[in-house]
C-alpha cells in the first residue's frame, strides 16, 4: 500500500473545494480521484450482466411503475459487500450576506445552483433525500447479493456521510461511528485515520464493524478476571466477595480510561503499591468510599466526581498477593473505553461465577445476532415514529414556522427518554444494552436535528431529558446477573455520553440507582415455600439430576441415590406482574416440557403449569413469556415484543400456545419473524438453532426471513442472506397459504402413533446378550426379545439391536416365567428407575416409560406396518415386519395394503408433510408431525386398477431399496437420497456420490419414485406437473371438502374393519368434526389525526396497505373527509425526504 504525500492531499483538497452545483457532472471524476488517494483501486467499467456488476459506477436496478412499465434506476456508485453511494452537489452561500448590486444579482443568476446552498434548509433536504434513495437502492437489490454494511451519501467536494448496518439485513442505517462523527468533510482527509476508515470502506468493511473490533478486547479482559477470581477463591474468599470486589475495580479501570477518573490514575495507584500490599486493601476501600461520596481523593490526589449509584456502597477490597495484583494492572492496562458491552456480560457472568467460569472458552452469541432482534422489535417502530416527526418537521419549517418545527422535535426527544423497555429473562443484559446503544444513536440524530433547526439544545442532558438506563428495565432470578446487567448499561450508557458529548462530563451523581434491574421471578410469586413431607413427617428427597456412580455388576455410571435434593411446595402461587412497558424483548430459558422437572424441580414446575392453566403442558418452558407477552400486546398494554425460542416454536406442542392469540377476537398478528436461526445456547456456549418472532396486537401483514446461503467466516461466525416473503405470518411461522387451518379428519384416526418410549437402555441388547440370555434352560426369553427399529437403522446402517418386551407381564410373571431376563432387567434398568420421579415409571421399573396402548392396537393382527423417520433430512417410508418393535423417533402406521405405502412415498404426500410438519436440531431437519401430517392429509380415492398399480409400485421401490442395502454394507439410505437429490438438481457428482449412485441403482430408484408419483397423482385426477404451491393449495382444498363431508356422515376409512368395525356413520357427530369459518375483517374510514406527526403516520400506514401504490386522490379516499391538497402536501414532503417513491405517472408508494 502507498500512502499518498501530504501534498498530493492537499492538492485533491485544493482542487475539488471549488466544485459547486454540477453533480453528474464532477462525481464520477470526484470518486475516481478519491480511490487513487485511498489507493484502492477505481471502479470496473460496466457489464451486461449486472451480475458481473459488483463494482461499478451506475450500477442499474430495474423498478415497475403503477402501470407495469419498467423503469431503470442508477445506483451512482456500487461496491458489493462494501458500500452503496450516493452523490449530489450543492453549492457554498455566497459569504452569509445578501447581494445589494445589481452587478451581484445579476452574476448569481449565472451560478450554477446544484441540490441547494449548502448549510441551508433546502441542502439539508436534500442530503436526507439522498440518504432515503440510498436507502431505497439497497432494499432493491437482489437477495443473492446480500446487503452492504455501508451507506455513503456524498456531497461532492464538500461532504461524505457514513452510514452503516452491521446485520446486513436491509435495516436502518445509522450514522457512523456516531452522528458526531459521521459527516468527513473535504479538509478532514488530511487526516490519515479518516483515510483508512474510508480505505476499509472499499476493501474490509467489515473489520469497521465495533462489535468485531471490541471483541477480542473483552474476551481478553474476561478471561483475565476469571483468572483472578479463580484464585482469589483458592484462597478462601467467597465466590459472591470475589464478584464484589471484582466488579468495582473494573469499573474504577472504565473511568480512568474514559475520563471519569484522571487519566491512568487507578493503574498508577495499583502500580505504587506493588511493594506495599499490605497498604491495597485500605487505599482501594477508601478510593471507593471517595467515589461513592465525591470530593477530594487522598489516593489520586484529585477531586472525584460523586459516582454513588449502589456499586460503590460497600467498599470492601480483598487482599492480594504480588501475582494477583499484577494481573489486576494488566487488567487495568486494557482499553476499556472499546469493551463491547453486548458480550462483556455474558463473559463477565461467566468469569465470576466458579460454575459457570469453565465456559469462558466456548462460543457467545455475537452481537448481529441480538441486533437482529432488536431492530425490528423496538428500533424500527421507533425510527418510524421519528421519520413522521422529521417529515412533519420539515414541512413547518418550510412554511416558515421554525418554532413549531423545533417544539415538535423537542416534544418526540421528551417522548424518546420515557420509552420504556423490558426484559423479563435479561440475563446479563446483553439485550437491553444493545437497546440502550440505539436509542442513544437515535437520540443523537433528534439532537442533530435540533441542532440544524437552529435550537440549542446542550442543557438537555442537564435538566434530566436524555435516554438513560432506567429506561430498561430487567427481571432476573440470578443475583450475580442482575448486578452485571446493572453495570453493563452504565459502562454503555457512559460509553455513548462521551461519544455524543465529546469530553463534557455527566452531571452527578455518575451512577443512578434506579432499581431498573429486579431480582425476581418472571412467571410467578408466592407467599412461601416450604418443604413436602411424607407421611412421617420426614422431607422428601429425589436425585439432583447430576451425580451418578459406577454400577456394582456392570461398572457403568448410575444415579447416586445418595445425592438428594428436597421436593418443594409453592404456596399462594400467582401470576407474577411485569412492570410496566412499551416493548418487551428477550431471550428465555431454553428447557423442554421433558426437562422442566430435572431443571427446575417439581415444585416450581407444578406451580407454574397450575398457574397458567390455558397453557398445554407440553409447551416448552419460553412459551410461558411469549403467551404472557402476547397477552399485553393483544390488550394495547405494549406496542410491540420480540422473543428468541428454539427452532421448536413451529413444532405442534408449542403452536398450540400461538394459535389461541392469533384467532382471538382482539387478535395478535406475528409482524416479523425468521423460523430457524443459528444461536449460541448461553448456559453451554453450545452451538443451537432457534427462531425469533416479533408480535403486535391487531390484524397486520408481517415478514418472513429465512436464511440462504449459510455459512462461516474466517473468525468462525456464521454469514447469510435472507430471503423476504411478506404476507399473514401462520402460527407454524409460514406466511401465505394457512395450511394450519386445514382439519383433522376422522377417516385417518387412530391409525398413527409414535413407537414406544422404554426409559431405560437397558431394555436393549446386541446379538451376544440376546444369544446369553435365551441359552438359560427353561427360560423362553426368546419370545420376550424382538427386533428393534430406530431413526438411525432405518436411515444409516442397522444395528441389529433387540429390545426386551415384557411390557404386558407382572414382576411376579416376569421372575417366575424369565428369570434371566429379570436379573438383566435388575441390573441394567431397576438402578435408573427407582430415581425417576414420576411414580408409574418408578414403580413399574421392568416395562417401558410408555403403555403405546395404541400402537399395540393398530399393528395387532397386521403382518407389516409402514414408519418414516420423525426427524430426518429426507422424507421416506419403509415397511417393517410385525414382530420388529419401532423406536418413538419413528412415526408409525396402522396400514399394511402396499398402496398406501405408495401414496405416502409420492411427492404429493411429501410436500403436505414438508409444509405441514416443523423443523428441530442443529442441522435443521424436517419433522413429520402425525396430528398435522398425517390426519389432516386427505387421501385420493383411488379406483382398484388404481391402487393396484400404486402399490406395485410401492413394492418395487421398498424391495428396490432394501436389495441394495444388503448388498452393500456401507451403503445408506441417507446417502441413496442425497445422490438423488443432486441427480434431480442436476450437480456434479463426486467420486464418493458415484459409487454411491451405482451400488444403490439410484437413476433406477429417481425412475421409480416418478413412476409412483405420477400415478398417485393419476389417482388424485390431477396433472403430474403441478408445482408445490398448487399441490398444496389443492390438498387444503380437498381437507376442507373432506371435512364437510364428514360433518355431514360421509367418512372415507382408511382401515374400515379397524376403525368401524360396526358399519356405523359417525357424521355429524363425530368428535374432531370442526367448522371452518372465514370472518371478513370489517374496516371503516378513519379520520386524518389532528397532529401533524400523525398525519404522516396515518397516510405511510396507508400506503403500506396498497402495495401498487395510489395517486394523491386514493390516498385521500382511504380517510373520511380528508382534503385532497393536504394529503398532497404530506406526500410530497415524503418524497423530498427520499421517504416515498413517485412514478412518472404520479403514483406514490413506500
Amino acid at each position: 500500500m502507498s500512502y499518498p504525500s501530504q501534498p498530493e492531499v492537499e492538492q485533491f483538497i485544493e482542487r475539488w473545494s471549488v466544485s459547486g452545483g454540477s453533480e453528474r457532472a464532477n462525481y464520477q471524476s470526484f470518486l475516481a480521484e478519491l480511490c487513487d488517494l485511498l489507493d484502492v483501486p477505481r471502479p470496473d467499467p460496466a457489464r451486461p450482466d449486472n451480475l458481473e456488476n459488483a463494482y461499478v459506477f451506475e450500477r442499474s436496478l430495474r423498478f415497475t411503475d403503477s402501470e407495469g412499465a419498467q423503469t431503470t434506476n442508477f445506483i451512482d456508485l456500487y461496491k458489493r459487500d462494501c458500500f452503496v453511494c450516493e452523490t449530489k452537489q450543492g453549492v457554498e452561500q455566497p459569504g452569509g450576506q445578501d447581494l445589494l448590486s445589481r452587478v451581484g444579482e445579476e452574476q448569481a443568476k449565472y451560478l450554477k445552483q446544484g441540490h441547494g446552498k449548502r448549510g441551508t434548509p433546502a441542502w439539508n433536504k436534500m442530503m436526507k433525500r439522498a440518504r432515503g434513495q440510498g436507502e431505497r437502492y439497497i432494499r432493491a437489490l437482489p437477495a443473492r447479493e446480500g446487503r452492504p454494511p455501508f451507506l455513503l451519501v456524498v456531497d461532492v467536494g464538500h461532504v461524505i456521510e457514513v452510514y452503516a448496518e452491521f446485520t446486513r439485513t436491509g435495516g436502518n442505517y445509522t450514522p457512523y461511528p456516531d452522528v458526531r462523527g459521521h459527516r468527513i468533510r473535504l479538509e478532514d482527509l488530511r487526516d490519515e485515520g479518516i483515510r483508512e476508515r474510508l480505505r476499509a470502506i472499499w476493501t474490509d468493511p467489515l473489520s469497521l464493524d465495533p462489535a468485531r473490533i471490541s471483541a477480542a478486547i473483552t474476551r481478553d479482559i474476561a478471561e483475565k478476571l476469571g483468572r483472578l477470581a479463580r484464585s482469589l477463591e483458592r484462597d478462601g474468599h467467597a465466590p459472591e466477595a470475589v464478584a464484589s470486589f471484582l466488579m468495582r475495580c473494573l469499573f474504577t479501570m472504565f473511568s480512568e480510561d474514559v475520563g471519569l477518573l484522571p487519566h491512568r490514575s487507578f493503574t498508577d495507584l495499583l502500580t505504587s503499591l506493588r511493594d506495599d500490599l499490605d497498604f491495597l486493601p485500605p487505599s482501594l476501600e477508601q478510593l471507593w468510599k471517595t467515589m461513592d461520596a465525591g470530593g477530594n481523593s487522598i489516593q489520586l490526589k484529585k477531586k472525584l466526581l460523586r459516582f454513588n449509584g449502589g456499586l460503590f456502597a460497600e467498599q470492601n477490597a480483598l487482599p492480594l498477593n504480588r501475582d494477583q495484583l499484577e494481573l489486576l494492572i494488566e487488567s487495568a492496562q486494557a482499553d476499556w473505553t472499546n469493551v463491547e458491552p453486548a458480550i462483556f456480560g455474558t463473559l463477565l457472568e461467566r468469569a465470576l461465577d466458579p460454575a459457570e467460569r469453565h465456559k469462558l472458552g466456548a462460543h457467545y452469541t455475537p452481537r448481529e445476532y441480538v441486533e437482529r432482534l432488536v431492530l425490528p422489535t423496538i428500533v424500527q417502530p421507533l425510527r418510524e415514529d421519528w421519520a413522521n416527526v422529521e417529515a412533519a418537521a420539515s414541512q413547518l419549517e418550510d412554511a416558515g414556522d421554525t418554532k413549531q418545527a423545533v417544539a415538535t422535535v423537542e416534544d418526540f426527544l421528551k417522548r424518546l427518554t420515557q420509552i420504556r423497555v423490558l426484559d423479563p429473562a435479561c440475563g446479563s443484559g446483553n439485550f437491553l444494552y444493545v437497546t440502550l446503544e440505539h436509542l442513544k444513536r437515535l437520540e443523537g440524530e433528534v439532537l442533530d436535528a435540533l441542532d440544524g433547526l437552529g435550537a440549542t439544545q446542550t442543557s438537555f442532558e442537564m435538566a434530566g431529558v436524555t435516554v438513560d438506563p432506567h429506561q430498561l428495565l430487567g427481571l432476573e432470578i440470578n443475583p450475580r446477573a442482575v448486578a452485571i446487567a446493572d453495570i453493563v448499561l452504565w459502562i454503555g450508557y457512559l460509553q455513548w455520553h462521551f461519544r455524543t458529548h465529546g469530553n463534557v462530563l455527566p452531571p452527578e451523581p455518575v451512577l443512578k440507582n434506579f432499581h431498573n434491574i429486579q431480582h425476581r421471578d418472571a412467571l410467578i410469586e408466592w407467599d412461601a415455600v416450604e418443604p413436602v413431607l411424607d407421611e412421617n413427617g420426614k422431607p422428601v428427597t429425589h436425585w439432583d439430576g447430576r451425580t451418578t456412580k459406577p454400577h456394582p455388576v456392570t461398572g457403568k455410571e448410575v444415579p447416586d441415590e445418595t445425592a438428594r435434593r428436597p421436593e418443594q411446595r409453592y404456596i399462594g402461587v400467582r401470576q407474577a406482574e411485569w412492570p410496566a412497558a412499551d416493548f418487551i424483548i428477550g431471550n428465555p430459558p431454553f428447557i423442554g416440557t421433558s426437562r422442566m422437572r430435572a431443571a427446575l424441580g417439581d415444585g416450581y414446575t407444578e406451580a407454574v403449569r397450575a398457574t397458567y392453566k390455558a397453557l398445554p403442558e407440553s409447551c416448552d418452558f419460553v412459551m410461558y413469556w411469549w403467551h404472557k407477552a402476547a397477552e399485553l400486546a393483544r390488550n394495547g398494554d405494549i406496542r410491540r415484543f420480540g422473543f428468541i425460542a428454539t427452532n421448536s416454536l413451529r413444532q405442534t406442542f408449542n403452536r398450540r400456545v400461538i394459535e389461541p392469540h392469533l384467532a382471538h377476537k382482539k387478535p395478535l398478528s406475528i409482524l416479523w419473524a425468521i423460523p430457524d436461526h443459528p444461536w449460541v445456547d448461553a448456559g453451554e456456549g453450545a452451538a443451537v438453532r432457534i427462531s425469533m418472532t416479533v408480535g403486535a396486537g391487531g390484524e397486520h401483514h408481517g415478514r418472513l426471513k429465512t436464511v440462504a446461503n449459510e455459512r462461516k467466516d474466517e473468525n468462525g461466525l456464521r454469514t447469510f442472506a435472507f430471503t423476504d416473503e411478506l404476507g399473514k405470518l401462520h402460527a407454524n411461522l409460514s406466511a401465505g397459504l394457512d395450511i394450519d387451518s386445514a382439519v383433522p379428519l376422522i377417516a385417518n384416526s387412530g391409525l398413527s402413533a409414535e413407537g414406544i418410549k422404554p426409559h431405560g437402555k437397558g431394555f436393549l441388547v446386541d446379538s451376544a446378550t440376546k444369544t446369553t440370555l435365551t441359552t438359560y434352560p427353561h427360560d423362553a426369553a426368546g419370545a420376550r426379545i424382538r427386533p428393534y427399529r430406530n431413526g438411525a437403522d432405518i436411515n444409516q446402517r442397522n444395528r441389529n439391536l433387540a429390545i426386551i418386551d415384557v411390557d404386558n407381564l407382572s414382576l411376579e410373571s416376569l421372575r417366575a416365567d424369565f428369570p434371566s431376563l429379570f436379573q438383566h432387567l435388575s441390573a441394567h434398568v431397576k438402578p435408573a428407575r427407582e430415581q425417576n420421579r414420576t411414580p408409574e415409571r418408578k414403580k413399574f421399573w421392568w416395562k417401558f416409560g410408555r403403555r403405546n396402548t395404541e400402537l399395540r392396537n393398530f399393528l395387532e393382527g397386521l403382518e407389516s406396518y409402514f414408519v418414516t423417520v420423525k426427524t430426518s433430512k429426507h422424507r421416506t417410508f419403509v415397511s417393517l415386519h410385525s414382530k420388529t418393535l419401532p423406536d418413538s423417533k419413528l412415526i408409525v402406521f396402522g396400514l399394511s395394503t402396499p398402496h398406501f405405502l405408495g401414496i405416502l412415498s409420492s411427492n404429493i404426500h411429501c410436500i403436505w408433510a414438508l409444509a405441514s410438519g416443523s423443523k428441530l436440531g442443529v442441522g435443521n431437519d424436517p419433522t413429520y408431525v402425525k396430528s398435522k401430517s398425517f390426519e389432516t392429509f386427505p387421501f385420493p380415492a383411488p379406483t382398484d386398477s388404481q391402487k393396484q398399480r400404486i402399490g406395485e409400485l410401492a413394492e418395487q421401490l421398498d424391495a428396490h431399496r432394501k436389495k441394495q442395502l444388503a448388498a452393500h454394507p456401507k451403503l445408506t439410505l441417507t446417502g441413496m437420497y442425497n445422490v438423488l437429490e443432486k441427480l434431480r438438481a442436476g450437480e456434479t457428482l463426486t467420486a464418493k456420490d458415484k459409487t454411491i449412485h451405482e451400488q444403490g441403482l439410484v437413476s433406477v430408484l429417481a425412475e421409480l419414485h416418478d413412476e409412483l408419483d405420477a400415478a398417485v397423482a393419476d389417482a388424485y385426477g390431477w396433472p403430474a406437473d403441478l408445482t408445490d404451491e398448487q399441490i398444496l393449495e389443492r390438498l387444503l382444498a380437498l381437507n376442507l371438502e373432506r371435512a364437510a363431508e364428514e360433518r355431514a356422515g360421509h367418512i372415507r376409512w382408511l382401515r374400515p374393519d379397524y376403525q368401524n368395525p360396526d358399519g356405523k356413520s359417525q357424521g355429524a357427530q363425530a368428535e374432531i368434526a370442526v367448522a371452518v369459518q372465514a370472518d371478513a375483517a370489517k374496516t371503516s374510514k378513519q379520520k386524518l389525526p389532528d397532529d401533524l406527526p400523525g398525519r404522516f403516520a396515518a397516510v405511510r400506514a396507508a400506503l403500506a396497505q396498497m402495495p401498487e401504490g395510489a395517486k394523491t386522490e386514493g390516498v385521500a379516499a382511504a380517510f373520511k373527509g380528508a382534503r385532497r391538497n393536504r394529503v398532497a402536501e404530506i406526500l410530497d414532503t415524503l418524497v423530498g425526504l427520499g421517504q416515498l417513491q413517485q412514478d412518472p405517472n404520479g403514483v406514490y408508494r413506500l
